[in-house]
């Protein structure tokens, strides 16, 4: 019988699991940690691990906001002090209280023995789309700890594996637009039980030749609300727009919310904004990376519609990039330079000076 899960299938539940604030085990060969997220972790499970003698995994753009060399590289592990509460370990990974609060330390940091059990909880937190950071127990026996405590458990390999989860198509139907009586709408799911992702295909593109295409990131502010913070919205409706002049075309609506972080995350850098940040300096105190969106998901939607060229609709070199990286021939970029308020002038400054976008 094959019932139990597979390794894709315990990777969505330990995203879950890190979401409720359930514990879950990494092994990586003979090392195993029992790994907490932060922004779940409850007291009770804080006092509950604290003999286990956990360190606390934040990304080097988290540990540079509180002055923490990141011996590791990409990450710094930093050992809990003896009186350290949930609201201390909460501060160092939520920048929210920074300005009021400022760390002081000094922090005692682990720059000896392997990382890959921490580095692999940050990236399962991060996918989980919750803070990155995470609280590593070392355990001697990572499958029978699992076992006894009815915990997921995972190889650190899968979880840090840079593999496409394969998408497969769900559903299509007709859906007439206001830019195009000729509408359809695809679903696409994912194997690895992440976000769904959907084309809206206008007209009937011819596959043979290059087709008008845009790649838009969900933007629930923007694209719903009519957030002035950002040019979404328009870019949404402005590319629309312009397939349903032309005739034809595919619009990509891919659910990586704010760059990739979430909705949560993604408003807590704007409360960072308020204080100052820049949207890039707003995600590195979260210990983000500039931008987190995977747009190999694109290029895999476009080559299963059977298009192979792309007039590319965006004023991102990277995404032309990545594209062509995927085998896809970008023939044209087209600009789309639409939206552009007293609201986010910093924000799209931002955007062509930090992530190379043309305006």
């Amino acid at each position: 019988m094959s019932l139990a899960p597979d390794t894709t299938e315990r990777l969505a539940r330990a995203r879950a699991d890190l979401r409720m604030g359930v514990p879950v085990v990494i092994c990586d060969g003979d090392a195993a940690g029992l790994v907490l997220a932060v922004e779940t972790l409850t007291a009770d499970r804080l006092g509950d691990v604290r003999a286990l003698h956990p360190v606390l995994a934040l990304t080097d753009h988290r540990a540079a906001t509180l002055k923490i060399a990141a011996y590791d590289g990409d990450l710094a592990r930093i050992a809990l002090p003896v009186d350290a509460d949930l609201a201390w370990v909460r501060a160092m990974a939520d920048p929210a209280e920074d300005m009021a609060h400022p760390m002081k330390g000094p922090f005692k940091t682990h720059r000896d023995g392997p990382a890959t059990v921490h580095r692999a909880g940050v990236a399962l937190a991060k996918a989980a789309r919750i803070l990155p950071a995470c609280l590593v127990a070392p355990l001697e026996d990572g499958a029978g700890f699992a076992a006894a405590h009815d915990l997921t458990r995972l190889d650190a390999s899968a979880v840090l594996s840079t593999d496409l989860s394969p998408l497969s198509p769900v559903i299509h139907a007709r859906l007439p637009l206001a830019v195009s009586e000729a509408g359809r709408l695809h679903i696409f799911r994912p194997d690895d039980g992440a976000e769904e992702h959907y084309a809206v295909e206008i007209g009937t593109p011819d596959r043979a030749r290059p087709v008008l295409a845009r790649l838009h990131s969900a933007c629930f502010t923007g694209d719903l609300l009519g957030s002035l913070k950002c040019d979404c919205g328009p870019q949404l409706r402005g590319a629309m727009g312009q397939m349903g002049a032309e005739g034809a075309g595919v619009l990509l609506y891919l659910n990586q919310e704010g760059r990739g972080i979430g909705l949560a995350n993604k408003m807590r850098a704007y409360a960072l904004q308020d204080q100052g940040f820049d949207t890039v300096e707003a995600n590195h105190r979260l210990g983000f990376d500039d931008d987190e969106r995977d747009f190999r998901i694109g290029a895999d939607i476009l080559r299963k519609l059977g298009f192979a060229q792309v007039r590319l609709l965006t004023n991102n070199p990277a995404k032309v990039a990545k594209l062509e990286s995927c085998g896809l021939t970008v023939t044209e970029r087209v600009p789309l330079t639409v939206g552009e308020n007293p609201h986010n002038a910093d924000y799209l400054a931002t955007k062509a000076a930090k992530s190379g976008h043309i305006l």
